[in-house]
């Protein structure tokens, strides 16, 4: 187990911008140790009820947007679940920041680097908000906001917290449920936005490679 996780930490390492001494620094994700999100974080997002992990790959949607598809995904250990967490670019946080409740922080696909997006497209399945893929290290603007918001009394965003991820421009709550694809994406579930709070939009902090916070001087 500790072998796999030092083998996925320096998987992680080789893709991210990260400083010369942080591959000693960073962990993955310990199931007996409560962590911290910090901002540069490599993480899976899991999905409370169902237990899917939020997942793009590079396949279009057959409609609304055509952008980059996002799912959840059954298997734990697919590559393409892993978000990089960013701030927003005009923020002053740094990389190795805590995430407070309310702030407003970017999700960027590890594979292909484009951010977690949303807008008044319809999605696939249920005619929700669609949720997709979109832009690059260059190219982001404010559909790829999302306001953390933690359920219960946490301030700060650690492991064992339950999350929601509420769109800024749209209002919609990232969103899943166990309504599958049935072609191209089989067997994985769809994601979306809607614009309540329902126990479909919980989510947790799984899997990753968690920068210790930095403390600034």
């Amino acid at each position: 187990m500790a072998a796999a996780s030092f083998a996925l930490a320096l998987l992680l390492y080789f893709g991210l911008d990260l400083p010369e001494a942080a591959p000693a620094q960073s962990y993955a994700a310990d199931p007996d140790t409560v962590v911290e999100i910090t901002y540069g974080s490599v993480i899976k997002l899991m999905h409370e009820r169902t237990k899917f992990r939020l997942h793009s790959h590079d396949v279009p949607y057959g409609s609304g947007s055509g952008q980059q598809s996002v799912t959840s995904f059954p298997n734990v250990d697919d590559a393409n679940s892993y978000w990089i967490v960013r701030s927003q670019p005009d923020s002053s946080a740094k990389q190795g920041d805590p995430i407070m409740h309310g702030n407003i922080i970017r999700l960027q696909h590890m594979r292909t680097r484009k951010w977690l997006h949303s807008h008044l497209h319809a999605s696939p399945i249920t005619g929700n908000l669609e949720v997709s893929c979109f832009g690059g290290e260059n190219e982001s603007d404010t559909g790829d906001y999302w306001r953390l918001e933690i359920e219960g009394s946490g301030k700060t965003w650690r492991q064992d917290q339950r999350i929601r991820l509420r769109h800024v421009d749209t209002g919609g709550y990232l969103h899943s449920h166990d309504r599958k694809y049935t072609r191209i994406a089989g067997g994985q579930q769809e994601v979306c936005g809607v614009g309540d709070k329902r126990p479909d939009n919980v989510w947790l902090a799984a899997e990753g490679v968690y920068l210790p916070v930095i403390q600034r001087k």
